[in-house]
């Protein structure tokens, strides 16, 4: 593939991004005004609780069966490590620029979490649909690069609504209170009353983990009965007490997020046989369920362009977010990680931990030079906090991923080859 060839094929994806994000930023207009505070609120709530479960379930109930589940078991490994490692040097910025408190749970998202869906969708069947790919016959190609790149959408969907979104909440709580404005930030999607939505929220505000010192009014009960049975079950006794402490510290709600429980839908209905040929495929009788699902999913993606759009007017007015941060942010994302991605890979494959694929070892090295999750500004928006700066940072990352995608994608193709 020549360079220019390349460069379109990176830049299409991005561009569509930029593009949606504009109209998002126009229609959130003052004389416009169709996705004002209140509408963008309400549409990423959809995002948080229809659209994304139903990509989520959808895309993994279509592409995971137990057969692939253990053949492609080190991409869950190489997306996690991705996560951790961006953390990981995201900590070592904010030490560094000395990121504000508002903005650290910002910055720890945007390098930890890379989009590991839509645009792997759209630049893998592209990169093999192309005369002179190095991926071999084109349809083949094809579909198996659709189905590594649905995997790595959904297994990234379940490392961001659990890892990503248990550490942000953690940075943004901790700047809520030290504000002292804890007791004013829950958050109302309707505002009319309490709804099962609102308590939903107002859990995940919670730090997953409560203090030790808060107990239920039935611990003196469980005490209690714990004493009386302890001389006759002494190993059931000590079960009960790490089960009774465990759930006492755990905020189950914020764990099993919407994406989360769609999440192990989508593997039970993929991987359970059963189940898949009843649901899945073109003669199964619920087929439907599973065409419904992808139909409603495929809105996820613009919706949370365009809610970042909108949240970018006022990011593009008054904005906290220092140069050095961005450049910072655009540095670990496209030189620090991708180079990272390289030794990982190439370890992997020199002990045996992966096969000699080059498609699949390219999917494995683009997961580490992609921009940031646009689900980083869903959770953003749901925290009420540093919207017009999460809004700013994605526009800078996206743009610059433009160019930084091109030359890894040769790169990567050149390093296979």
């Amino acid at each position: 593939m020549e360079i220019l060839d390349l460069f379109e094929v990176a830049l299409m994806p991005i561009l569509k991004v930029l593009l949606v994000t504009a109209l998002g930023l126009v229609l959130a207009i003052d004389r416009i005004d169709l996705l004002g505070h209140s509408v963008t609120h309400s549409l990423n709530n959809l995002v948080f609780y229809v659209f994304n479960p139903a990509l989520i379930g959808s895309n993994l109930a279509e592409t995971i069966t137990y057969q692939s589940l253990i053949s492609l078991w080190f991409m869950p490994v190489n997306i996690l490590l991705s996560f951790l490692i961006g953390s990981a040097l995201a900590w070592i910025l904010i030490k560094i620029t000395r990121t504000p408190p508002h903005l650290q749970g910002l910055v720890i998202g945007c390098c930890s979490a890379g989009n590991m869906g839509n645009l792997l969708l759209i630049i893998v069947p592209a990169v093999c649909e192309e005369s002179n790919s190095p991926f071999g016959d084109t349809s083949v190609c094809s579909s198996y690069g659709k189905a590594y790149a649905s995997l790595s959408m959904a297994v990234g969907a379940i490392y961001i609504w659990t890892y990503v979104y248990y550490v942000m909440s953690l940075y943004l709580n901790k700047s809520v209170s030290d504000a002292g404005t804890n007791k004013d930030s829950r958050i109302h999607i309707i505002s009319s009353g309490e709804s099962s939505t609102n308590i939903f929220l107002e859990s995940s505000r919670k730090p997953l983990l409560h203090s030790s010192d808060r107990r239920s009014p039935d611990d003196s009960q469980i005490q209690a009965e714990t004493r009386s049975t302890k001389s006759r079950f002494p190993f059931l006794d000590k079960m009960r007490q790490r089960i009774n402490k465990f759930t006492e510290k755990i905020d189950l709600k914020m764990i099993f997020a919407p994406s989360t429980i769609a999440a192990i839908i989508g593997f039970v209905i993929g991987t359970i046989s059963p189940f898949r040929k009843v649901i899945v495929g073109e003669s199964a009788p619920l087929r439907v369920l599973d065409s419904s699902a992808a139909l409603v999913g495929e809105a996820a993606i613009p919706a949370m362009t365009l809610v970042i759009g909108a949240n970018l007017l006022s990011g593009l007015k008054r904005s906290g977010v220092g140069v050095s941060l961005i450049m910072g942010i655009i540095a670990i994302r496209y030189i620090l990680l991708p180079l990272l991605g390289i030794v990982i890979v190439k370890a992997a494959y020199r002990f045996g931990f992966i096969g000699s694929d080059s498609l699949y070892q390219f999917i494995l090295l683009l997961q580490y030079a992609v921009p940031p999750a646009l689900a980083v500004g869903t959770i953003i928006q749901l925290f009420e906090t540093s919207e017009s700066e999460c809004s700013v940072i994605l526009l800078w990352t996206y743009a610059v991923a433009a160019f930084a995608l091109t030359l890894w994608i040769t790169f990567y193709i050149w390093l296979l080859t």
